[in-house]
Order: structure tokens, then sequence, then C-alpha cells
């Protein structure tokens, strides 16, 4: 047990592959047999959905997705914190497209309280809210509502396709990299979510260096070497990613809301007048050729973008699109007024970041965004390690999780509002002591559950204080996570990258990979801490 123990958790740590000299080549094909392969791949994910075990997962996971979505203090990356121990019994191909039907509602449904009640289900709808809300108030709320499903449908399918055609091509790219090219990769990474947490730049970076510091804790990366165990055998396994997961995300979100003295997580008076038709939720024809088919595509474009960039997310995704699509209007001065340009402009933006924060996280093992570094949590549970050859070797199981994302887009997001958008705004009444004691219980078993270790699970409660405490002081704990998913690696690829050049630093110079990523990071430090980014009256980006 102990030796498998071990195991488990230097296979944790190997969230890329290792390099050691040349790595052989695939065997050689034709590109029109490799354009085929691809496609007969993620037809057949598409095809995988027929199951109707898996049509179920991927319905009941959006709706899953939806309530926690919508239900303030709730959001998507709690709802696949809690589904994460069923991996363990779940298929991995069900569990990733349970994964991503979940994250594509929770990026929509966010909309909901945004537009009703001004209170946001998600971070990435804070600014449909500054249009949807003051739509609200002349009595067009479902028609603000319509517009958000309408531009996340646009946007999320987009995405989706993007992420079909773009992730082999970036995979290709990434079979370029070497060993000091990807630690390179890495720091870029860290650094990148470090300095997108404006105004907190210091916390990101003190709750990033704790992430790594934890992920340190037991055996060495490179050797069989226990380290900073304390003498206690139960650490030489290390730190699991489960414990982790669940406090920092469920575990503390509970702390946090013990805190409010309200019985139910939105007063309900707020939400009497909202009774509507569903045929109200139909946005009018002429409003959406007047938004126009490349305002559409632009919004999804930026939000495509934006999600490849780690740690940017969709709130980012949505303020730049937002922003943008203020710049390029006929009519600015309606914006803030409540203008269906900028729900249409945010909605399709942070639901095409979904497609986006895929790509680096099956590409290299980067997570685009905490939720797709939960999903990356689900991968490696499952044994499989992302990387260049991932998205060649493995599509027979990832290409129904693209589909998922197309299908819970294109089809699930207008169907689901058309249908339950009436009882929607009955969610955000559920008393507050049962929601978030049934989620308690939840996320207590589950962390069990996942390791079956009573020690694990008292790790998830220490986490969960300790994030709780983070997020009293502001420390952003996304970064804590995602220092705990990277640390690893960004170890390892030092270490080895010194190792092949005898300890000489200058090797990171000196490789073109490297060299690129170090000058990309210097860009990305120049144009987002030096030389800021004027608020254009929109104030910094949410979140």
């Amino acid at each position: 047990m102990a030796d498998q123990a071990v195991g488990r958790h230097r296979h944790h740590h190997c969230w890329l592959p290792a390099v050691r000299g040349r790595l052989p080549g695939p065997p050689a094909h034709t590109l029109e047999s490799m354009i085929m392969d691809s496609i007969s791949g993620l037809l057949g994910g598409f095809a995988a959905l027929a199951n109707p075990e898996t049509l179920l997962y991927m319905v009941g996971g959006f709706l899953i997705g939806t309530f926690f979505g919508a239900v303030p203090g709730l959001t998507s990356v709690l709802a696949i914190a809690l589904l994460l121990p069923l991996t363990y019994s779940l298929d991995v191909t069900t569990a990733l497209v349970a994964c991503a039907s979940i994250f594509m509602a929770g990026m929509c449904s966010g909309s909901i309280t945004a537009t009703t009640i001004n209170i946001p289900g998600a971070p990435s709808s804070m600014m449909t809210a500054l249009e949807g809300y003051p739509m609200q108030q002349r009595g067009e709320g479902a028609k603000a509502l319509g517009h958000a499903a309408l531009g996340s449908m646009i946007g999320g399918s987009l995405g989706a396709l993007l992420l079909m055609v773009v992730a082999p091509l970036a995979a290709d790219v990434a079979l370029l990299i070497r060993t000091p090219g990807k630690f390179s990769l890495i720091a870029f990474a860290l650094i990148v979510i470090i300095i997108s947490q404006h105004g907190s730049i210091t916390k990101g970076m003190i709750a990033t260096l704790l992430g790594v510091m934890i992920a340190s804790v037991g055996i060495d990366v490179v050797q069989p070497l226990a380290r900073f165990t304390f003498g206690t055998s139960v650490l030489v396994q290390g730190i699991d990613m489960m414990p982790l997961i669940i406090g920092t995300f469920a575990i503390s979100e509970l702390l946090v809301q013990a805190d409010s003295r309200s019985s139910r997580t939105v007063d309900p008076s707020l939400i009497q007048a909202a009774k509507v038709r569903r045929r109200d939720f139909i946005p009018p024809l002429s409003e959406v050729r007047e938004i126009g088919v490349m305002r559409y595509l632009k919004s999804a474009v930026i939000g495509y973008a934006v999600g490849i960039l780690p740690g940017a997310g969709g709130s980012m995704a949505a303020f730049v699109s937002y922003a943008e699509s203020m710049r390029s209007s006929k009519h600015p001065e309606r914006y803030g007024k409540g203008n269906p340009e900028g729900i249409a402009a945010a909605e399709c933006a942070n639901n095409s970041m979904c497609g986006g924060a895929f790509v680096p996280m099956l590409t290299f093992g980067i997570p685009g965004d905490p939720t797709t570094a939960i999903v990356l949590g689900v991968l490696v549970i499952n044994g499989l390690q992302p990387g260049p050859q991932f998205m060649t070797q493995q599509l027979d199981l990832i290409a129904p999780m693209f589909a998922s994302l197309f299908v819970s887009a294109l089809i699930l997001i207008p169907l689901t509002l058309y249908l339950l958008g009436p009882y929607f705004l009955k969610i955000v009444s559920i008393r507050r002591d049962v929601l978030y004691s049934s989620i308690a219980i939840v996320a207590l078993v589950g962390s069990y559950v996942a390791t079956y270790s009573t020690f694990q699970m008292a790790l998830a409660l220490v986490f969960g204080v300790l994030a709780y405490f983070l997020r009293k002081q502001k420390y952003p704990t996304v970064c804590l996570l995602l220092g705990f998913v990277l640390g690893p690696s960004l170890e390892e690829y030092c270490r080895r990258a010194l190792s092949i050049s005898d300890g000489n630093p200058l090797v990171f110079l000196t490789s073109m990979d490297s060299l690129f990523f170090i000058a990309l990071t210097v860009v990305f430090f120049y144009f987002m801490v030096i030389r800021k980014p004027k608020n254009s009256g929109l104030g910094a980006p949410p979140g």
C-alpha cells in the first residue's frame, strides 16, 4: 500500500512528459490521413453522446452546472470539485463529458441572477449585470436573458469548434518545445496568473508560492527521496489533489457563507415581479440583426484567445470583449443603460473562453482557469498525462468532451432556458442553511471516498480553514491551486534542464524555445504591470 501511495504521488506530479534527449517521432502519415483520423475521432466523440448513460450524465451535469451557476456564491468550479470523487467510479469519458457540460452551463447561468437581481451568479457575469439589470428594471428581463443565452450559444459553439481545430495544431507546435522551454513556459504561466490579479500581485505571488510549497511535501519529483515530512509517515505519500480542491473551493465557501446572517441566498422579495412567459425569452430578430454577425464572431474569437492565456478566465474574457464592443459600437452612449450589444459581447466571450481554456491544459498540462485545473485532476486520477502527443494518442477519450462542450452550447443552453427559464428564479430563494449544510456533507464524504484516508479528509478541513483566512485577507485562492498543480513540473524541468547543461543556467537563454517564453513573459509584464491599460471608465476587470 505504501509503495502504491508513493507511486501515485509521483504520478500526480508528472503533469508533462519529461524529455530525455530526442523523442521518438510519430509514425509517418500523410497530411490527408492525419486529417481524416482527426475528423473520424471527433465524429466518434459525437457518436459517444448517443450512448444513453453518457447522454444522461451530460444533461445531468448541465442541470447541475446551471443550478450552481445561478445561485450566488456557488460556481461551476465548486460543482466539479464536488463531482470529482465520483470520477473514481465513473468511466473517464463519462466523467469528462459531465465536467464539460457543467463548465459550459455554469458559465452561462451566472447571467440569470446578474440580470434579474443584479447579483452575478458567477464572476464572469459581472459585465452582463451592467446591461441586463437596467433592462430588467425596464420590464425587459426575459429579453435580456434571451440575448445572454443567444450569445452564450454562439460563443460556446464557436469556442468548441475552435478547440477541435486549433488544439491539434497546438499539439504539433508543442512537440518542438524541449526541457528548458517547458520550464520557461510553466514559469510564464505562473507569472501571468500572478500579474492578472489586479491590485493584489504581491498577494497572488504569496498564494502561488504557498501552493508550490504544499506540493513539495512527499517524494522528490526527480529522486526517490522523501522530503518535508517532519518525521511523519503519513506525509510520505504527499498531499493529494482532492483534499486541496475540496478544502479550497467547497469548505472555505461554507465558512465564508457562514458569516452571512441571512437565512436565504437572496431576499425572495427581489424576485416576486419576475414572472415571465417562455416566449418572452426569445430575443427579437431586429435586435439580433442590429448587434450583427461580426460582433458575435469577434467576441467569440476574443473570448477564445483570452481563454488560452493561463489564469485569465471568463471574467477577463467578458471584460475585454465588452470594452472592445463599446469601443467599436455606433452608439457607445447606450452602454451601461441596458444595451443588448453589451450582453451579447460579454456572454459570447465568456462562453467561448471554455474552449480556449482547454488548449493549454491538453497540450501542455497547464490549466487555463480553475475549472480546467480540476478537469486536469480528473485526467490524472484516471492515469492520463496531458502533453504534446495527448491529442493524437487519446483523442478517442477526449473527443466526447469536445462534443459535450459543443452540444451543451448549441442545444442545451437555449433549450434549458426556454423550458425552465420561468423557474430559474426560484433557485435563489433556497434556504441557506439547507443548501450549504448539504454541500458540507457531500464535500467531506467525497474527500474521504476519494482517498479512503481520514488523514486526507482532515487535510481537506485544514485547507478549507486556510483558504477561508486567505479569502478574508483578499488572497486569490486560484493562485494557491495553480501553484500546487504547476509547481512540481516547474521544479522538475528546472532541475532536468540544469542537469542536461551541467548546472549552467544560461541554458534557459541559449535555447530558442525557452528564450521565446522568457521574451513573452517580459512583454506581458510590461503591458500588464508597467504600462497598465487605461480603464476607459469601466474600472478594473472583475474577479
